[in-house]
C-alpha cells in the first residue's frame, strides 16, 4: 500500500510530521483525521517533501498584497476566457515577487502535465493555503473558477485592509515605546554624567532618587550592550516563542485579555473567521471542511480552539449557533445572526454581513485606540523625563538652601 507523508496539527496546536499508509490521498486525510489531527499537507512519499513548520527567519515569503494582486488578475483573465496555462504565462511575466514567480512556474508545469489546478497549487502550501486550494477545487468542480477567484480576491483585499488597520494600531505605540527608550537611554548615557561631575565637588550627600538615576546611568554606560540587546532581541525572541505551540497559546490568550488591545484583537479575529467561513460556504465547500479551514486561518489560538469545538458539535448533529453561544469570546449578535442564517438557509450571506460589521468595528477601534494611546504614552514619557530632571536638580536646590 502506498505511503503518504503528512504534516498536521494536534488538538493542542502542536505541529506533527509523519507517515500514513493509504490507497489514495483522500483516504490518507481520513486516516489522519481519525487520529484526531488536522491535516495541513499530505503528499505521496518520494515526491514533494513536506516542509517543517519550525522557525526559519530566511524563508521565501509571498506578501498578502502580491497574492491578492495575482488572484485578482487571474480572475480577470479566466473570466475573459483565457486558458489557465496562458493566464499563468502572462502572470509570471507580470509578477515581481521571485518566490511567487517560482511557484507559479511549477504550478503551470504541473498543470501542463495533466494535474488539476488545485492539486498543483497544493504543493505550495506556504503560498496557497488550504482555504485557497479548497476554493479552487470547488471552482473547478462546479465550473465557476472565475467566480470563485473573484470571491477569493475580494476576501484577500478585505483581509489585507483589516490586517493593515490592526498592525497600524499595534505598531504605533510600539514605535513610540522604542523612541522613548532611546531618548531615556541617551539622557542616562550622555547627560547625567555631566551632572555627576558637578555633584562630586559639592561634598554633600545626594537625595535617594538622585542616587537611583546615577546608578542607572552608570549601569547603562557600563552595560550598554545589554540595553541594545534587549531592544533588538526582545521582539525577535518573542516572535520565536510565538511560533511554538505553547507560546502561541499563552500570547494569544494574553492578547485577548489585554486592556485596550484585547477588544481590537477579538473583533479582528471574529471578522476573519466569519469572512473566511462565508467565502468557503458561498463557494460550495462542505460545512465541516469549511469550519476546519476557518479554524486554521483564524489567526488566534483561542478562536481556533472554539471553532474546532463548534465543528465537533456540528459533526454530532447540532447547529453551529448552539456551541458558539457557550463561548464567552463570541458576542451574542454573532450567534443570533448565525442562527437566523441557519434557519433561513442563508448562512453564507449572514456571515458576510457579520464580517462587514466587524471589519468596520476594527477600523473604528483602531482609530480610537491610536487616539487614546498617543496621549497616554506622551504622559508616561514626560513623567519619566520629569523624574530624571527633578532627580538631577534636587541636589542643586538643596545646595541653594544650605547657602541661604
Amino acid at each position: 500500500m502506498p505511503k503518504f507523508i503528512f504534516q498536521a496539527k494536534s488538538v493542542d496546536g502542536k505541529f506533527i510530521k509523519g507517515e500514513v499508509n493509504a490507497s489514495t490521498e483522500p483516504e490518507a486525510y481520513v486516516k489522519i483525521r481519525a487520529q484526531k489531527m488536522i491535516p495541513i499537507k499530505v503528499v505521496p512519499q518520494g515526491t514533494v517533501e513536506v516542509r517543517s513548520e519550525g522557525i526559519n527567519l530566511f524563508s521565501d515569503k509571498v506578501k498578502l498584497k502580491d497574492l491578492q494582486v495575482f488572484t485578482r488578475q487571474f480572475s480577470v483573465l479566466i473570466k475573459a476566457g483565457v486558458p489557465v496555462v496562458q493566464s499563468f504565462e502572462s502572470l509570471i511575466r507580470g509578477t515581481g515577487n521571485l518566490a511567487l514567480k517560482r511557484a507559479l512556474k511549477k504550478v503551470m508545469s504541473n498543470v501542463e502535465k495533466g494535474q488539476l489546478l488545485a492539486q498543483a497549487m497544493s504543493s505550495h502550501p506556504h503560498i496557497f493555503n488550504k482555504m485557497y486550494v479548497s476554493l479552487v477545487t470547488a471552482g473547478e468542480e462546479g465550473g465557476v473558477l472565475d467566480t470563485v477567484l473573484d470571491q477569493m480576491a475580494h476576501y484577500l483585499e478585505k483581509l489585507a485592509k483589516m490586517r493593515s488597520k490592526i498592525l497600524g494600531a499595534l505598531w504605533y505605540p510600539a514605535a513610540i515605546v522604542v523612541v522613548a527608550f532611546a531618548v531615556v537611554t541617551g539622557i542616562l548615557v550622555f547627560v547625567i554624567p555631566q551632572f555627576v561631575d558637578m555633584f562630586e565637588g559639592m561634598g554633600q550627600e545626594l537625595p535617594i532618587i538622585t542616587q537611583w538615576v546615577i546608578k542607572a546611568s552608570e549601569f547603562f554606560q557600563k552595560y550598554w550592550y545589554v540595553a541594545l540587546g534587549i531592544l533588538v532581541g526582545a521582539p525577535i525572541g518573542l516572535q520565536m516563542y510565538y511560533k511554538t505551540s505553547e507560546g502561541r497559546k499563552i500570547i494569544d490568550s494574553a492578547l485577548l485579555d489585554a486592556p485596550l488591545f484585547g477588544d481590537l484583537i477579538l473583533k479582528g479575529a471574529i471578522a476573519r473567521f466569519t469572512r473566511t467561513l462565508s467565502t468557503l460556504l458561498y463557494a460550495g465547500v462542505r460545512i465541516m471542511e469549511a469550519l476546519e479551514i476557518s479554524a486554521n486561518t483564524s489567526g488566534n489560538w483561542v478562536i481556533e480552539r472554539l471553532i474546532l469545538r463548534a465543528r465537533d458539535s456540528v459533526s454530532k448533529g447540532k447547529t453551529l449557533a448552539e456551541p458558539l453561544t457557550q463561548e464567552k469570546h463570541i458576542p451574542t449578535m454573532v450567534t443570533q445572526m448565525i442562527s437566523v442564517g441557519e434557519q433561513t438557509g442563508n448562512l453564507d450571506n449572514m456571515l458576510n454581513k457579520v464580517a462587514d460589521f466587524y471589519e468596520d468595528e476594527v477600523e473604528q477601534a483602531a482609530e480610537t485606540l491610536i487616539s487614546m494611546i498617543e496621549p497616554i504614552l506622551m504622559v508616561v514619557l514626560g513623567g519619566i523625563i520629569a523624574f530624571i530632571v527633578i532627580a538631577m536638580y534636587l541636589p542643586i536646590f538643596n545646595m541653594a538652601d544650605v547657602i541661604k
